[in-house]
């Protein structure tokens, strides 16, 4: 389980399509091998640590790649990266499992005064999930919707967190990891049964 609250933005030094290789410094301080780590929203498990070049690898498996924007991923790529809560934290952001639902797409960025407003593009499977106000996570960054649309939903972004995150390395066009409230996804899923049965 995380929070959504970035810890470090790490750099992709290698990825095959199966073994993920990031550069990070703050995130290594007490990560161990078998430990889960929330790489760009995704939760991966770490296979190895090598504290001499400060580097962490994590596999992903088909499942991972169809979810993300994986695919993407070249050398000198930038990565959100969290660390898992522990019992007791302050959780700062939201209750974020590092399941991403799907890939959305950066429709425009714009400057709101001292923000930036981003419009996502989002398929149907997220945005049925995602409400004003409530919460989303955008490549790991647990962010508040502004509004909500039948394609799309805007967040609005405070300078630390897009001077501190990859939000800053997204313009128009570019692909980012979706995951919606788990919560909305569970009353979403009990109440399915009942709304089938009314269109009968």
């Amino acid at each position: 389980m995380f929070s959504g609250i970035i810890e470090e933005v790490g750099t992709v030094e290698s990825y095959d399509g199966e073994t993920l290789v990031v550069r990070a410094n703050q995130v290594l301080d007490d990560l161990k091998i078998s430990e889960s780590i929330m790489v760009a929203g995704a939760c991966l498990t770490v296979t190895s640590l090598a504290q001499s070049d400060s580097t962490f690898t994590v596999e992903t498996v088909p499942e991972t790649r169809t979810r993300t924007n994986f695919g993407d991923l070249t050398p000198g790529s930038k990565v959100n990266l969290e660390r898992s809560l522990r019992y007791g934290d302050r959780v700062g952001g939201h209750m974020v499992q590092g399941h991403v639902d799907g890939v959305g797409s950066v429709r425009s960025v714009i400057e709101d005064g001292n923000s930036r407003i981003i419009v996502i593009e989002a398929p149907e499977n997220i945005i049925e999930n995602v409400v004003e106000k409530g919460f989303i996570t955008v490549d790991g960054t647990s962010l508040t919707v502004v509004d909500r649309n039948d394609d799309s939903f805007s967040i609005a972004i405070i300078p630390y967190t897009f001077d501190h995150t990859t939000l800053n390395e997204r313009p128009e066009g570019s692909k980012v990891n979706l995951e919606a409230d788990v919560t909305a996804k569970y009353v979403a899923n009990l109440i399915e049964p009942y709304l089938n049965n009314l269109k009968k």
